[in-house]
């Protein structure tokens, strides 16, 4: 039986010019993403702009400057639109050259059942003698996409890490119009670890005060957290689990300590479970072929409805900007985007419903402008115009800097704006201040100028 697949999978390979001639006008186009960019299948559609019109093309997260955007800079064959914002989409955003879909991480999967693609390209590892991929270490939509698109182009990569899941991990030659092999295969993308400044250190420490044994995290990314899993990996802290939208080395420090059993979960008892992974080899070596770890679609590690169901939730974000009622901006500065919303509501509610579970906004208290020679304030009056709420004040929990962390929760405006001044950098407590009384929403018996 097992020579009838390989037989499949020899008439389906081809190379990535002769693949993408499955693109039509006016399709609907996912690419590969975060880790697993479909690299080759993006520069040979580019080479096909003068053959087609309006192709609409999804992606999250790319790794390299599109090459389907360099060649259509007018966006009469290609236009690309983006779920979350990296530095690369930043570039392309400067040059006018993509454009940002608002989203709650979790609804994405539900996104493409109701509006399918016409073609979906994707990563995988090698197909094996019963006939399937495996999706590796990108989880993200990618299960919930392959089952609805009308066609199905793989990028075979021999590098990328077999990772476990459930049904939405794996993919039939059956379901694929064709395969590409690509030969030297860089993927998945290494991302070094980020080191963590004096003031993510601080920040860091007191978030770990507030960790229990047992509890189950969720870490987002940069040095903050890589931080957190330092401490944690060096503390007295025991059985703790993790259920994650990101999966990074720093959990891998802490499991090698012996702070993760993932035994006092109540779902997935004894597995790590991810969205994604990204981060250094020796996070994937971790990954691969390790029946500890999991990886499932945002439908399932972002649902605030599954995630709650495990007690002591801990889940750390960063942000951009906080303002005096709590509002909290994480994706962009007025109308310049800089990241996507993510799974940060997604696991901030989740967290507050959580038996004993905290959601924590996590941002440096000021930034150093050398023109004024000033600091400015990261917790401010107001947004800029245009900018997004990510999180509403009503939703906000926890928010730290490196001069405390105060719970929001339950507080009215003055109690709200008495404990934001109270974390922000001294030298600009005075303005804060100011503002608050100008909104009425500063008390005698608060801090006075």
């Amino acid at each position: 039986m097992s020579n009838n697949y390989w037989n499949e999978y020899n008439s389906k390979l081809v190379n990535a010019e002769e693949a993408v001639k499955i693109v039509k006008s006016g399709d609907r186009v996912s690419y590969g993403q975060i880790v697993t960019p479909t690299l080759e299948l993006d520069k040979a559609l580019a080479k096909r702009r003068d053959e087609l019109k309006d192709v609409y093309i999804l992606s999250s997260s790319m790794s390299h400057y599109a090459e389907t955007a360099k060649c259509d800079p007018s966006q009469e064959h290609f236009i690309i639109n983006d779920f979350s914002f990296s530095v690369i989409e930043r570039k392309m955003q400067a040059d006018g050259l993509v454009y940002h879909i608002p989203e709650v991480l979790h609804e994405i999967p539900e996104f493409y059942r109701r509006k399918p693609c016409d073609v979906v390209f994707c990563c995988a590892t090698p197909m094996d003698d019963r006939g399937y991929f495996n999706l590796s270490v990108t989880g993200l939509s990618l299960g919930a996409q392959v089952s609805t698109a009308k066609h199905i182009v793989v990028e075979v990569h021999d590098k990328l890490p077999y990772v476990f899941g459930p049904n939405t991990q794996y993919l039939h030659i059956s379901q694929v119009d064709y395969v590409v092999e690509v030969e030297n295969s860089k993927l998945p993308l290494r991302l070094p670890i980020i080191e963590a400044t004096d003031i993510e250190q601080k920040i860091a420490e007191y978030i770990v005060e507030v960790i229990e044994d047992g509890a189950c995290l969720q870490l987002g990314v940069g040095g903050t957290p890589n931080y957190v899993g330092k401490i944690i990996a060096e503390s007295d802290l025991k059985d703790l689990g993790v259920h994650t939208e990101l999966l990074a080395d720093a959990y891998v420090e802490m499991y090698e300590a012996g702070k993760i059993t993932n035994m006092k979960k109540s779902l997935n008892k004894g597995i790590f479970v991810a969205n994604f992974a990204m981060g250094t080899d020796k996070l994937y070596e971790f990954v691969n072929h390790n029946p500890l770890v999991n990886v499932y679609n945002t439908d399932y590690t972002n649902d605030p409805k599954i995630i709650m169901q495990n007690d002591k939730v801990i889940s750390i974000c960063s942000c951009i900007n906080v303002d005096i009622l709590g509002q909290v901006s994480s994706e962009s500065v007025g109308r310049k985007q800089v990241s996507g919303t993510g799974g940060q509501m997604d696991y901030h509610y989740a967290a507050y419903h959580s038996k004993g579970g905290k959601g924590i906004i996590c941002l440096s208290s000021a930034r150093f402008d050398k023109k004024s020679g000033k600091y400015i304030s990261n917790i401010v009056p107001s947004f800029i115009p245009g900018t997004v709420v990510s999180l509403p004040s009503s939703l906000t929990s926890y928010v730290v800097t490196e001069y405390g962390m105060v719970d929001l929760k339950a507080k009215s405006t003055w109690e709200r704006a008495e404990a934001l001044v109270s974390i922000a950098h001294p030298e600009c407590q005075d303005e804060l201040v100011q503002a608050c009384k100008e909104a009425n929403i500063w008390r005698r018996s608060n801090r006075s100028v």
